[in-house]
């Protein structure tokens, strides 16, 4: 029997990664894993996490004005960007420390270093060799700014997150989702804000009404939006930057974020040695066991470039360990992952567009509704929400849900236990309401849109 210093090697500490990892060492897998920027990966770090945070920040700006329709009197608020940043440098530090904590306890050997491909049972860090009966890539994904003249004065979504100083006026080159959000972000903290996308609709993938929806309000609080815009230059002026424009329009700002996607994370591994298969887009190609064109090589996660999102990545880890170590089959289910986008408003969806649903089968009933949430009656703010059902009137079967507004995310994760339990539009329309709530609209829809 061939012996090796690790049954499994992770490379990549992120969510997907440290899964894996701790989960096939809890099963008596001796387990190495490297990382060789932060522990956390993206999510902990650049992403998901001090996103979030960053949104709760934002949003006080509009709670402050609100407060005033509801019998509060406040003093101009004054916001400290630092103080922000030492917050969430604390709490990534915490989270860091719990992954380090959850690998330790679990008798994971963690190294620090760029872990590279000899052969497909060797991996090296540094000068150290270490010989692998598997290994797993779960790097993640990585910003991606196209190639244009000036690109080095751009900043990404990563070096967001430790700005020394808030500008006053951003740009922010991008539709998707993470564009969307620095948006809303940059905007509550006072920055004056501009997006500037070449298509002609927010969200591409997304429901049609969202798509139209969400760009509406975003331009109602105040976002300038340029639609089928595409910057061709960037030029820097003294502390300022210029942006020129294919009509050959100049745009000046004092940052300029480009959001444009991100592509995955396979810089140094030396997949190249191993001849291991790419996609067009330089995604790892894997099987539906997350197993590679090399028998012992795994990936998993943004790298693969499927269904980028941290939940799905840790579905994955768990999936593949169970299939590789237990006789127990945990596959994941790709149909029906909700998802959020935390712009403002949120965005919260699960399930089959429109177009989606109508392309797949003939019969497909609309459900919708637009109104003024009830905090906005008293607020003077004019934020609406948008809520929408899809279902298949031959089955009564609910086939997708969509929603902008307030705490769009948190109500759409119930409404995916629904869908994945096939619920019918007659359940929804037989359940009780919470009221007063918004949540309650989904179950009070009755008539179907033209």
């Amino acid at each position: 029997m061939t012996h090796y210093d690790v049954d499994l090697f992770v490379i990549g500490a992120g969510s997907g990664g440290v899964r894996a990892a701790r989960t096939a060492a809890g099963l008596g897998v001796r387990v190495a894993i490297a990382e060789n920027r932060y522990l956390g990966g993206t999510c902990v770090n650049v992403g998901c996490v001090p996103k979030k945070l960053f949104v709760y920040a934002s949003h006080f700006r509009e709670d402050f004005i609100a407060a005033k329709g509801f019998g509060w009197s406040l003093n101009t608020p004054e916001f400290d960007w630092s103080h922000l940043l030492a917050q969430k440098n604390q709490e990534i530090t915490r989270l860091q420390g719990v992954y380090e904590g959850l690998l330790n306890n679990s008798g994971v050997t963690l190294m620090e270093g760029q872990a590279h491909l000899l052969d497909a049972h060797t991996i090296s860090i540094g000068e150290r060799k270490i010989s692998c009966e598997r290994i797993l890539i779960a790097t993640g994904g990585w910003p991606s700014v196209p190639d244009i003249p000036g690109k080095e004065w751009v900043v990404t979504s990563n070096e967001m997150f430790a700005l020394s100083t808030l500008p006053k006026r951003i740009l922010i080159v991008g539709g998707g989702y993470i564009a969307v959000e620095f948006a809303g972000i940059m905007h509550g903290m006072g920055v004056a804000t501009t997006l500037c996308y070449r298509g002609d609709k927010l969200l591409r993938g997304f429901d049609e009404d969202v798509r139209g929806f969400v760009a509406e309000e975003m331009q109602k609080k105040g976002i300038e939006i340029l639609f089928n815009t595409q910057i061709s230059s960037i030029e820097k002026i003294g502390t300022s930057f210029l942006a020129c424009t294919d009509e050959n329009e100049q745009l000046e700002f004092d940052l300029i974020l480009y959001a444009t996607g991100r592509k995955p994370n396979i810089d140094g591994l030396g997949l190249e040695t191993l001849g291991v298969e790419l996609d067009a887009k330089g995604a790892i190609k894997v099987n539906e066991d997350y197993q590679t064109n090399i028998p012992s090589l795994f990936a998993l996660g943004d790298v693969t470039n499927r269904i980028n999102l941290t939940p799905v990545a840790t579905a994955e880890a768990m999936a593949l360990v169970n299939g590789l170590y237990t006789d127990q089959s945990t596959p994941v289910d790709y149909d029906n992952i909700p998802t959020a986008v935390f712009s403002q408003p949120n965005i919260g969806t699960v399930g089959l567009t429109e177009n989606e649903a109508k392309n797949r089968y003939p019969d497909i009933d609309v459900y919708k509704s637009v109104f003024k949430p009830m905090k906005h009656t008293l607020s003077g703010l004019d934020e609406k929400t948008l809520m929408k059902m899809i279902v298949r009137r031959s089955t009564d079967k609910v086939l997708g849900i969509h929603m902008v507004g307030s705490d769009a995310g948190e109500i759409i994760q119930g409404m995916a236990v629904a869908i994945r339990a096939g619920a019918t539009k007659a359940i929804f329309d037989s359940t009780i309401g919470i009221h007063p709530t918004a949540a309650e609209e989904f179950v009070t829809m009755r008539n179907p849109v033209d």
